[in-house]
Order: structure tokens, then C-alpha cells, then sequence
């Protein structure tokens, strides 16, 4: 079956190609750190993004999706860049960056479960929900990590994203379950 959604397509495209260079990123971020547990933590997360590249490819496979040249390349160079960059930065700045990445990257998942569901699809609503939901994991635990550092007041004021505000709408000690959980990512909520 093939889809007749150019923004979904756009969609699993880039998540494909994103969870690569997030997984560089994260390959780079855990190689920097000197504290065990937060090397081992960044190191799941890499793996997690590596399994979502996985599910998300199963996904374009079903409907004949093709894998971007464009965004593969792209992605491929700036997981390279976070990756190198993490050695020279310090020890705060990969942590925030991770953290409102993967702010944003909840939605994704969110938005392709809400397109697929428009179209009467709705066979991928739990993996693209538990694929979301873990996304806001990693980004409450990057938050976890720098919560009382000096420097998140100036970030947070600078990039738009801390302990006063994140991308999304999902908080994990109140979630909705799979069936409820069009509420989160409307368009109308970007920035709660």
C-alpha cells in the first residue's frame, strides 16, 4: 500500500535519517563523559534511537516509503559534528542540547500517529506512541542531569527550552494511554 500523505512521507523520512545522527551524537556524548553511570545511560540512549531507526524503517517498508539520500547525508554529517563537538564543548552543553533535542523529537512521533490515524491507519499507534513516550524519557532525564546548574537560567532564556518549558505537552507522571493520546503534539501546543 502506498501513502497518499507527503507530509507524513516527509515525516518518517527524516525521523529515519534524525535517529542516526542522534545515535552519532549520542556515541560521542558518551565517550566524553567520565561518570560510569551517566556513560552507561548515554550509551541506552543510543541504543534506543538505534531501535527507533529500526521500527521507523519497518514502517516506510510496509508502504514503500524510500529512504532519503538528501536527509541520510545531511543527518549523517551533523550526528558527526554533535559527536566531535562533544569532546570540546564541556560537560553542560551536550547534556542541554540532548535534552531539548529530544524535546522536539517527542512530537515527531506524536504527528505520525496523528497523520496516520487521519487516514485511517491506525495498526502503528502503539509503537509510535511508546517510541514518543520514550523520546520524553531520555529528554526528563538530560533535564534530570543539569536541572541546578548555573547556566540552565541563561540557557533556558536563550534557547527556549528547561525546567520552564519543553516542546512538547507529555508529562509522564500524568499519561494518557495509547487511545487518549491524540491530545498530545496538536499543532495548537508546541511550546508548553
Amino acid at each position: 500500500m502506498k501513502l497518499n500523505h507527503p507530509k507524513l512521507i516527509d515525516l518518517l523520512k527524516q525521523a529515519y535519517s534524525a535517529e542516526k545522527a542522534a545515535a552519532f551524537a549520542y556515541i560521542g556524548h558518551a565517550a566524553s563523559v567520565k561518570d560510569p553511570e551517566e556513560k552507561k545511560a548515554i550509551k541506552q540512549i543510543e541504543i534506543d534511537e538505534w531501535n527507533h531507526r529500526k521500527e521507523v524503517l519497518e514502517i516506510m517498508n510496509k508502504y514503500d516509503v524510500p529512504i532519503s539520500k538528501y536527509y541520510e547525508f545531511r543527518f549523517h554529517v551533523i550526528g558527526k559534528i554533535i559527536s566531535g563537538s562533544c569532546f570540546v564543548i564541556g560537560w553542560f552543553m551536550p547534556f542541554y542540547f540532548a535534552g531539548r533535542l529530544e524535546s522536539g523529537n517527542v512530537c515527531e512521533y506524536f504527528r505520525m500517529k496523528q497523520y496516520f490515524n487521519s487516514i485511517g491507519i491506525t495498526e502503528h499507534d502503539k509503537i509510535l506512541y511508546e517510541m514518543g513516550i520514550k523520546e520524553k524519557e531520555h529528554e526528563v532525564y538530560f533535564l534530570e542531569q543539569i536541572k541546578a546548574n548555573k547556566l540552565l537560567p541563561f540557557f533556558e532564556k536563550l534557547f527556549a527550552w528547561g525546567k520552564k518549558g519543553s516542546y512538547n505537552n507529555i508529562d509522564l507522571d500524568k499519561k494518557y494511554p495509547v487511545e487518549e493520546s491524540g491530545v498530545y503534539c496538536k499543532e495548537d501546543n508546541k511550546h508548553s
